[in-house]
Order: C-alpha cells, then structure tokens, then sequence
C-alpha cells in the first residue's frame, strides 16, 4: 500500500479476507508466543554484551596491559552488531517476502542462538592471544545480521496470523518479549557474579540455549504466513522488495525509521547513559540502579502489551502521540528526579522512560509499521525502517557522553527531548492505519465470517440428516 492509496477500502479488506480469517489463524497464539521468544534473545543478548562488555570483555578479549584501550576495543565490538543490523535487515526483509516468513523466522533464530552461545565458549586473549578478539568481532557480526533479520520476520508471521481486530495486542505481546529479555538477562548476571572468573560472563550466554531450543521448537511448528501463501497461489510475490519498497514507499520507510529512532534512542539515553550516569555522579549504587531496572521491566512487559491492545481501540497514531509527547517533555524533570539521590525517585524515573516512554512506543510498532506497507513488501518495508535506527541508538550513548561533558546534565536531557520531537513531527505525518473506517470494517467482516460459518455447518447437518 503506498501513500497514494486510501487507508482502506472494501476491496483491500476482501482482499486480506480471502487470505487471514478475520478471528485470525488456528496457529496464532502460538505464533505470538514463537515470536515474542526471539526479541526475548535479542534483548538478553543485547543487555549480556554490553554488561560483559564493560565489566569483563576488556581485559577476557584483549591485552589487559592495557585496560583503556581494552575497554574501547570492547565497546568497539558492541557498535559493530548494530552496525550490521541494517544489513542483516535488508537481507531477511528480502527474503521473507521473496521465500516466506517461517524460513526467516526459524533460520535467524537458529543462527542467533548459535552466536549467542558461542561467546560464553570463545577462549580468552590469554589463551589464544590476538585471536580471541578476532573471534568475538566474527561471531558480534553473525549475531548483528541475525537479529536485523528476526524482528521482521517475527513481527510480520504474528501480525498476519493474529485477528483483525486484536493486532495491536498480538504483536504487543511479541513486542514484550524486550522487557522479558532485560529482565532475565538482569537477573542471569546477577545470579552469577558469585561464580567469579570468566564463569561469570560464560553462563549467562551459555544459558541462553535453553531459550533458543523453546523457541526454535516453537517456531518449526507454526505455519506459514497465510497472507505469503495467498500471495504465492497468486502469483503476486515480489521480484525485488528492496527496489520495489524503495522506488514505491520510501516516505513511509524514512517515516518508520523517524518514529523508531524516537523510542530506541530515546532509552539509549534515558536508560543506558542514565545509568553511568548515576555511577559516574556518584548519585546510586548498582543495587539502586539495578532493583529500578528490574522493577521497570517487570512492569514493561504488562505495559507492553498493554499499549499494543490500546491500539486495537482508539487506533495506532493516538497511542503513538501519547508516547512522543511523554517523551517530549520527560528529558528535563527526568534529570531533576534523578539529581536527588533519592532510591524511591530513581525507580520512579526507570519507571516512567521505560514502563511509560518506551513501552507506549514500542507496544504500537509491531502493528502500525506493519500496516504501512502492503504485503508483498511488508517485510523489507518494515525492517528495513526498524533496523536502520539501530545505527542511531548504538551511537547515542557517545552523543549523550559528549553532550554531558560539555553543557551538563541539561545536554542529554535535551538529546530526549529532541528525539521526542522528532517522533512526534514523523507521527503527524504518517497516516492513520487502524481509524474508525478500518474499525468498522472489521467488524462488519467478523459478522459476516461467523454467519458465513454457521450457514455452512447448518447446510453440513442438513444433508447429514
């Protein structure tokens, strides 16, 4: 669907008819429950990395003669996995709509969990020397490829196998499995810091197979996509999705990009420099900063899926606007909360930039930035958008570092508000994909499938008896 088409029509809603029943598919919550496994990964890998990163990589992974340029070198290799995303984006968008979304789905997630386990078995710089580094940037790049390709094919097979009138919920619940992932990988690290040596860093990753084996083994069993398979029996499939989704829809692309970058760099800043922040300021202790982010993502991933289903009701951009208008004018009393030193404010600040900022954003993405571009090209569209931010968030944290050092706390605090700014400015100017039309449309063919069913199973009785 491009911008020059209407929201919806009775056409296009026969059309999806013919393809997704309107209650959805038999499959479709373990679909969601398959999905929300993969972004689980992707957080706990993501939140693991940059925790080892930081704490034990620098002198595991490189010289420790020299910590300052170990510690770069560590981080450097945390960039590299977002840097490939994009990449790893457009080859599963490619592919998801060229071959289906179950390869993709089930393809990423192995390859995913394969370079997630094999960072907790690499051998160190002390025991294979230059080597060691070279490894963990090998497999950092396999599993930045990986996860450009998973979001979408995740999202795309929840979204179109989930009923009409609850996609907001069903790609929320996938959407959920973020703040799952923080959570657990919160806690994995936790729970092995006791055990000391590199054993402290290996087991959290090594451990990450058991989600991978549960997810894979979901995964294989969910069908394909019935909007692929009625795209494929029409012989409708795509030749070339990135040159089609970019010479077609590229506004809708650049429009993604601008309303995720809001909700990604906006926690790389209220989350992830928030939390050097208070160490560096001496303003908490980790067991502080730690119970707030473990409380912030218990809530989150309610939150989540709340804000998914919300949509469901009032429709994708009202929900959206909450969130960047939040977001908006969180920086500043963000900050002021923070200054105070005080337990309870800090929670109280974790809380509100992720349970309230991030989670209304990130609860809507899975079913608006699906809706914006039609099937044969969703998945390309979608995470192409959705990868692309990625790049900015990995160098947020620098810019919020930097902007600190020269103005204060007042600089990162205004990087939030303009990147509040910047989602809502792209949400005014992206269409409404689930408004009252679309609403009601839905309805009405939900009527109209039951009646159709029950016409069909009286007639079957009928000549039954």
């Amino acid at each position: 669907m491009t911008d020059r088409q209407p929201p919806a029509s009775a056409d296009v809603t026969s059309a999806i008819a013919a393809k997704t029943p309107p209650e959805g598919t038999p499959a479709r919550k373990r679909v969601a429950i398959g999905a929300s496994v993969g972004a689980t990964i992707e957080t706990y890998d993501f939140i693991g990395f940059g925790t080892a990163a930081a704490r034990d990589f620098n002198t595991a992974f490189f010289p420790s003669s020299d910590p300052l340029s170990g510690t770069l070198l560590s981080f450097a290799t945390l960039g590299i996995g977002f840097a490939v995303r994009p990449l790893g984006g457009i080859v599963g968008g490619y592919l998801g709509d060229r071959i289906g979304r179950k390869p993709v789905l089930v393809g990423s997630l192995l390859l995913m969990g394969i370079a997630t386990v094999l960072i907790g078995a690499l051998p160190t710089y002390a025991q294979v020397g230059v080597w060691a580094g070279v490894l963990l940037v090998t497999v950092r790049v396999i599993q930045g490829l990986a996860f450009g390709a998973e979001w979408g094919g995740a999202i795309l097979m929840c979204f179109e196998h989930a009923p009409w009138r609850k996609r907001g919920l069903y790609t929320g619940i996938t959407q959920a499995g973020f703040p799952v992932g923080l959570l657990l990988a919160n806690l994995a690290f936790l729970a092995s810091v006791p055990l000391g040596g590199t054993w402290a860093w290996r087991v959290p990753f090594l451990l990450s197979a058991i989600l991978i084996a549960i997810g894979i083994a979901i995964r294989l069993k969910v069908e394909e996509s019935p909007e692929f398979e009625g795209l494929k029996a029409e012989g409708d499939v795509s030749k070339n999705p990135l040159f089609e989704v970019l010479r077609t829809d590229w506004r809708n692309v650049l429009r993604a990009f601008c309303l995720r970058t809001t909700e990604t760099a906006g926690y790389a800043v209220s989350v992830t420099f928030v939390l050097s922040y208070l160490t560096s300021e001496k303003l908490a202790g980790r067991p502080v900063s730690l119970t707030a982010m473990l409380i912030a993502a218990g809530v989150g991933i309610a939150a989540t899926i709340w804000f998914g289903s919300l949509t469901d009701r009032f429709g994708r951009r009202p929900v959206y606007l909450f969130g960047t208008v939040v977001t908006l004018l969180w920086g500043i009393p963000l900050f002021l909360l923070l200054n105070t030193g005080a337990a309870l404010a800090i929670v109280l600040a974790f809380l509100i930039s992720y349970a309230l900022c991030q989670n209304s954003l990130a609860g809507v993405q899975g079913a608006w930035f699906s809706e914006l571009f039609a099937a044969r090209t969703r998945t390309t569209g979608a995470s192409l958008a959705y990868q692309l931010s990625a790049v900015v968030s990995g160098f947020t944290p620098l810019i919020a570092t930097a902007l600190f050092a020269g103005v204060g706390w007042i600089g990162p605090a205004l990087l939030i508000s303009f990147y509040g700014l910047l989602g809502l400015v792209a949400t005014l100017l992206t269409r409404e994909t689930w408004g009252p039309f679309e609403r009601a449309t839905a309805v009405e063919a939900e009527r109209a499938h039951r009646a159709a069913a029950h016409a069909d199973t009286a007639a079957t009785h009928t000549v039954a008896g």
